[in-house]
């Protein structure tokens, strides 16, 4: 798929140059004038579907917010069973347990909670996580999100074919937290207090080539660096790393359970959604985490063709701590694609990135509901 303004009057109701949004539809407000890369990346993290922001987003355009959910068809031994309560404290370690599942912006956590925690919103139910927050945030830049919620996340427990999971909303951003990269301490307290066999790290993510359609759900097993401004001159900047391969033997089941909520995603869609799983080696189909707010374009603007399936900016962290760790767990990107390469004739460079945006806002959440059921479908693997 490849869209252009006619795709954005169609899908989401209006054009995303002609007619701009009003100011009350951000959650960031200088991103509905500034056009600067850093306000859109803040605006996709801090953008929230529920909240008033949210509301004269959804009042302004076609696509629908989360009350149109449907609850999820699950097979009766593999439904996901949500924790009524938590152990501990706010200030207390996480809990161990078999899963850690990570994902990172506000539309995210509300969509994967309703897939693995139903019953339980990550916004309004999901308890803060604050151990450790005063020792990680002296390393965090002022106005991160980390530091705005004096908290490094929020998280619940679920329970999926016998596998114990905690569900983990950050609110630590590679792309946020400033240069001496805390997000990687985040991840190493994660994994160290939870001790998980599997970590996965889901969300949303720009496709990368006209193959893919919003909703389209990679998973990979490698990921890569390709930090060309802030960590250019890390010794990182360009490396990558590979973990075990997926279980796949319940995809086709994932697949049937896109149905419940797909009538949400774009209607220029002409398929179902479908599940890429990248093999061993394939690093041109990876996950690629960037430190710029880059998207797919049919000029190839940022350069991202051959460097992976989907770009994001956050997923290869994980990849670099688990390779420092003597004996790391195995791990999984779980991404899907939020919006899709963008044709670049008719819009400044500017516009095409509001437009990446706005398309985010529209779909973001409906296409991590996908995600959100593949991880489902890798956890209840587990135990087969």
């Amino acid at each position: 798929m490849i869209v252009d303004r006619s795709w954005g009057l169609r899908n989401l109701g209006f054009d995303p140059v002609t007619t701009p949004l009003p100011a009350t539809a951000f959650a960031v407000p200088a991103a509905a004038t500034s056009g600067r890369p850093e306000d859109l990346q803040r605006e996709i993290i801090d953008f929230d579907s529920e909240a008033p922001a949210g509301k004269e987003f959804l009042a302004f355009t076609t696509a629908t917010g989360l009350s149109r959910f449907t609850d999820i068809p699950w097979p009766k031994s593999a439904a996901p069973l949500t924790a009524k309560s938590l152990p501990g404290r706010s200030g207390s370690p996480l809990p161990k347990a078999d899963v850690l599942v990570v994902t990172w912006t506000v539309d995210e956590g509300h969509a994967l909670s309703r897939v693995l925690t139903p019953g339980k919103d990550s916004r309004n139910d999901y308890r803060s996580y604050t151990h450790n927050y005063a020792a990680i945030a002296r390393k965090m830049r002022a106005g991160s999100p980390a530091r705005e919620a004096k908290r490094l996340g929020a998280w619940w427990l679920t329970r999926i074919a016998g596998q114990s999971v905690v569900v983990f909303k950050s609110d630590s951003h590679m792309s946020q937290d400033g240069p001496a990269l805390p997000n990687a301490d985040v991840w190493r307290q994660l994994i160290a207090e939870v001790q998980p066999r599997l970590v996965l790290t889901t969300g949303t993510a720009g496709g990368i080539g006209k193959q893919f359609d919003v909703g389209d759900v990679v998973v990979s097993r490698i990921v890569r660096f390709d930090c060309i401004s802030k960590f250019k001159r890390e010794p990182f900047h360009a490396d990558h790393y590979q973990s075990a391969a997926a279980k796949t033997a319940l995809f086709a089941t994932a697949r049937r359970l896109f149905k419940a909520n797909s009538a949400q995603l774009p209607k220029d869609n002409k398929r179902a959604p479908k599940i890429i799983t990248v093999p061993a080696g394939a690093l041109s189909s990876s996950v690629v985490t960037t430190d710029f707010f880059g998207f797919d374009t049919s000029d190839n603007h940022y350069k991202l063709k051959g460097l992976g399936d989907v770009s994001e900016m956050g997923d290869a962290v994980l990849g670099l701590v688990c390779k420092q760790m003597k004996q790391p767990p195995r791990w999984l990107a779980v991404r899907n694609v939020s919006d899709p390469q963008i044709k670049a004739a008719g819009m400044t460079l500017k516009q095409q990135a509001a437009f990446a945006a706005q398309i985010y806002k529209g779909f973001g959440r409906w296409s991590s509901v996908c995600s959100g059921i593949v991880c489902w479908a890798l956890i209840a693997a587990e135990k087969r």
